[in-house]
């Protein structure tokens, strides 16, 4: 059904587009690193927001412009769903076990909207 991958493409896109903007604070709240740590931290950070921007769009142009039905949609469908739940394995073991509610939420997130991929691809 492709409102469900319409829904998750947009609810992923949106929480990567959050993470991109809260890079600066959360770099911020590290108060003493090296110039060197903290260039990495930016570009770790960012990345993964850009990266969960990337699946949302990849998979609402999919959906939008070639169709769900397709083999190539499909295959584009189950591996975003498989890289979000990678990413939610990683953030389950490292910033989730953290205080900061948007970390633990962040992996319910991400197993969510590959949920919604599966299930939009589906049905």
């Amino acid at each position: 059904m492709d409102l469900l991958l319409y829904i998750g493409s947009v609810i992923i896109l949106l929480w990567g587009i959050a993470h991109i903007i809260a890079t600066r604070p959360i770099v911020n709240g590290f108060d003493s690193i090296s110039e060197d740590n903290r260039k990495i931290l930016i570009m770790e950070v960012a990345a993964e927001g850009v990266t969960l921007c990337f699946i949302g769009l990849l998979v609402l142009l999919v959906t939008a412009l070639a169709g769900s039905g397709s083999q190539a949609a499909l295959i584009v469908y189950i591996a975003s769903a498989v890289m979000l739940l990678a990413i939610a394995a990683l953030t389950t073991l490292t910033g989730a076990r953290t205080s900061v509610l948007p970390y633990k939420l962040c992996p319910v997130i991400k197993t969510m909207v590959a949920i919604l991929f599966i299930l939009g691809s589906l049905l």
